[in-house]
């Protein structure tokens, strides 16, 4: 199995694991001398063999994540570049956001306001970081489709 089909896989184990949260909340009450929809212990016992199920997949996407390569980065390491482009990439725009004078004077005796920060320069940061952040991915989605899950 490739590392891409494990994400995939890990995505729908733990939609699958939302699903059943929502049935076991529908039938762990019900009223006195009615039978429920669904046997609660059924759903639980599917539940702990899901859960197995996804520790041992998050502890082979893990494992594989540190062992697989790209040059002299892990793959855990462009993970870790990736989410952190993006946060700089927001804090960046929200600054540009902030700064951005918009209050108008209706005359000329109002507090003026101006920028602090320039604006300008961190959009073009911003846009920095959001062009890193796409080759970084491009990067990871490469190794995802291309690298084994590992045990």
């Amino acid at each position: 199995m490739k590392l891409a089909e494990a994400l995939i896989f890990r995505v729908d184990v733990q939609k699958r694991l939302r699903e059943l949260e929502k049935r076991m909340e529908r039938v762990a009450l019900r009223q006195e001398g009615d039978e429920a929809a669904e046997d609660p212990q059924e759903l639980l016992k599917e539940t702990e063999e899901l859960y197995g199920t996804l520790e041992k997949l998050i502890c082979n996407i893990n494992h594989t994540n540190c062992r697989v390569k790209d040059g002299e980065k892990s793959l855990a390491d462009l993970l870790c570049q990736r989410d952190m482009l993006q946060k700089k990439q927001v804090l960046l725009r929200n600054l540009a956001e902030w700064g951005t004078v918009t209050r108008r004077r209706c005359s000329g005796s109002e507090v003026r306001f101006v920028s602090a920060i320039p604006v300008a320069k961190l959009q073009l940061q911003a846009d920095g970081c959001a062009r890193a952040y796409r080759e970084v991915d491009t990067r990871i989605q490469c190794l995802n489709w291309t690298s084994d899950l590992l045990e």
